[in-house]
């Protein structure tokens, strides 16, 4: 049988790590996209939508709607913007930022299954190509 090409594989591993993240967030309850948008307002801090937006690569009507279903859930809130009345900012509660920490430290726990069969000399090196494309036009 012939080996996968490079894109191939490398599509390979990508689903396997989607499947991994799902599988992983399920204690939670959020999906992928929910989880992506906590973790940018844990790292970042408030931020309006728009930033958020950006920061996701997605159009802020989407963010909106992740926004929404955060907040329901009490995961976030909504805050005036003191130096624009007319802005909202988006803000993590205490609860968002509890499962901010708590997904951060399971996905953290994930990637260390997933590479663990990987020496660290591979490991270096696969992280420095990756950083390589992340960066690539």
């Amino acid at each position: 049988m012939e080996e996968d090409g490079l894109l191939e594989t490398f599509w390979a591993v990508s689903r396997k790590l989607r499947e991994h993240t799902r599988i992983t967030l399920e204690p939670w309850h959020v999906s992928p996209s929910q989880s992506r948008a906590v973790m940018v307002l844990s790292k970042h801090g408030e931020m309006r939508l728009s930033a958020l937006a950006e920061h996701l690569r997605i159009v802020p009507r989407s963010a909106t709607e992740v926004i929404d279903d955060l907040q329901n859930r009490g995961l976030v809130e909504r805050r005036p913007d003191p130096s624009d009345r007319r802005a909202t900012l988006v803000v993590l509660t205490e609860r968002g930022a509890e499962t901010a920490r708590a997904i951060r430290e399971a996905r953290a726990s994930e990637g260390e299954r997933l590479f663990a069969g990987l020496n660290p000399t591979d490991r270096a090196h696969l992280s420095r190509i990756l950083r390589e494309l992340r960066d690539s036009r």
